[in-house]
């Protein structure tokens, strides 16, 4: 996601900052870079030279040029402008509050992850404790509502399919559908094509005008870059939509279409989807987008996850890690919770420099995280307990029992080590200083589920990097 354009983009900040003053001569070349790097991630040219051009007034003022620190001001001014061209503040689903149910309509060209992302948004809905129906209104494509119905089952939501035929008369009859069976929300999902055609866009309107949705969401693919511009164009000429759907975004490295929607469109970008998993969807954040871009990575979305991860049992074993300390056990409850929160890549990536890591040192290992689980299920309960007794044949038995090495065996003990420091630390924390230090500090804990939800040190050779 958006990796050549961050590589590009942290790659001329880093010579900026080692520059000790600016002139209007290195402002001019990190912008020619800046719009190199933006029109090779496929955004749209208009985009592109209204960005820079808007960046370089702003860069060039005294109050940048005259600074103690103008590499830092130049990033601040090409974050607070790319945060702006992805829709300055997040846009949420609105949903009425005085209508039941509340209709959710789908419209996008065929092969953009529209089906898919139906079932993505009633999971999604769900989770929040709504009662989703999915309406099979793709009576065109062949297993259209026999895919939307497989997806359904898997998250358990009902899928209406009607007659199968008339996809206006499948949508009018969800509605009552939903009523009946007490549904608060209905999403449907419509028909598309490999190109825009007027048959298409007729049947769009004609669903549109039965159901009267309360939000219209047109779902693109990230990887059609700036051709995205000319399709998203023509829905909101003809069906008028309320907001995007970005599919497929974890697999584009250049992401030129997401950042050219809003600002030739007006409208804004709500979710995206960032995997295969129907927990993938995402509501979209322009601010940590634009951060993630420029290498600040994402911690308020690694702690969201955590939160969502985290149950009573979890919230009651950071308490007792504070107490008592960290066990092996806990580091295997924290490996779960990585899985969880969608494997050490993702959560890699969220974090300050992440993803620029990950590329410079050729990825993650996730299978890490199973030989780590190996190992701790190859320890006696007493040595999971008081992993300090391990000495060196408890070693020898644990590499054997697991299949690894004892080296291997070694790294991880030094990692539980370093994380029982850390925890020490947190917990003289807690018992020391104001009654307000520890609060927040408790408070801390508990919103981070296992002790911030990931272990300490991940990022290094042992843990897969």
């Amino acid at each position: 996601m958006f990796n050549s354009l961050s590589e590009r983009l942290q790659d001329t900040f880093d010579k900026l900052r080692g520059k000790g003053k600016l002139t209007e001569a290195d402002i001019n070349v990190a912008m020619r870079e800046i719009r190199m790097a933006l029109l090779e991630a496929d955004v749209n040219f208009r985009v592109v030279k209204d960005f820079v051009a808007s960046c370089k007034e702003k860069c060039l003022t005294a109050e940048v040029l005259d600074s103690l620190t103008p590499a830092q001001n130049v990033v601040r001014i090409v974050l607070d402008q790319l945060t702006e061209l992805l829709g300055t503040t997040e846009s949420k689903l609105v949903l009425a509050q005085n209508r039941t149910p509340n209709v959710i309509m789908l419209v996008g060209l065929q092969g953009s992850g529209k089906t898919t992302a139906a079932a993505k948004l009633a999971y999604l809905l769900k989770g929040q404790g709504h009662s989703p129906l999915l309406a099979a209104c793709d009576t065109h494509r062949p297993a259209a509502a026999d895919q939307l119905a497989t997806l359904g089952a898997e998250i358990g939501v009902p899928v209406y399919r009607g007659d199968g035929k008339d996809a206006v008369k499948v949508a009018s009859e969800s509605i009552h559908e939903a009523v009946d069976h007490l549904n608060d929300i209905v999403i449907v999902d419509t028909a598309g094509r490999l190109q825009i055609d007027e048959e298409m866009m007729q049947e769009a309107v004609a669903i549109k005008q039965a159901v009267r949705p309360d939000q219209i969401l047109m779902v693109v693919d990230a990887m059609t870059g700036q051709d995205i511009v000319n399709v998203v164009q023509t829905f909101a000429e003809r069906v008028d939509f309320d907001g995007v759907i970005m599919s497929k975004l974890d697999g584009d490295a250049r992401g030129g279409g997401a950042l050219s929607v809003r600002a030739v469109t007006g409208k804004p970008i709500k979710f995206v989807s960032m995997g295969e998993k129907p927990d993938s969807l995402e509501v979209f954040h322009p601010d940590r987008m634009a951060k993630r871009i420029l290498g600040m990575g994402d911690v308020y979305g690694i702690i969201e996850q955590a939160q969502k991860v985290a149950d009573q049992e979890q919230i009651d074993a950071a308490e007792r890690m504070l107490r008592e300390g960290f066990t092996m056990d806990d580091l295997l409850n924290q490996m779960q919770q990585i899985r969880k929160m969608g494997g050490l890549a993702k959560i890699i990536s969220a974090l300050p420099g992440g993803e620029r890591a990950m590329a410079q040192q050729g990825g993650v290992d996730e299978s890490s995280l199973g030989r780590i689980e190996a190992m701790i299920h190859s320890m006696t309960k007493e040595e999971r307990a008081r992993p300090k007794i391990i000495n060196g044949q408890r070693r020898k038995r644990i590499a054997a029992g697991s299949g690894r090495s004892v080296q291997e065996v070694n790294q991880l003990l030094k990692q539980w080590g370093e994380m029982n420091k850390m925890m020490s630390k947190m917990r003289a924390a807690t018992q020391g200083g104001s009654k307000k230090q520890r609060r927040q500090m408790q408070s801390m804990m508990r919103n981070m589920g296992m002790g911030g939800g990931m272990p300490g040190g991940m990022g290094g050779r042992g843990w897969g990097m």
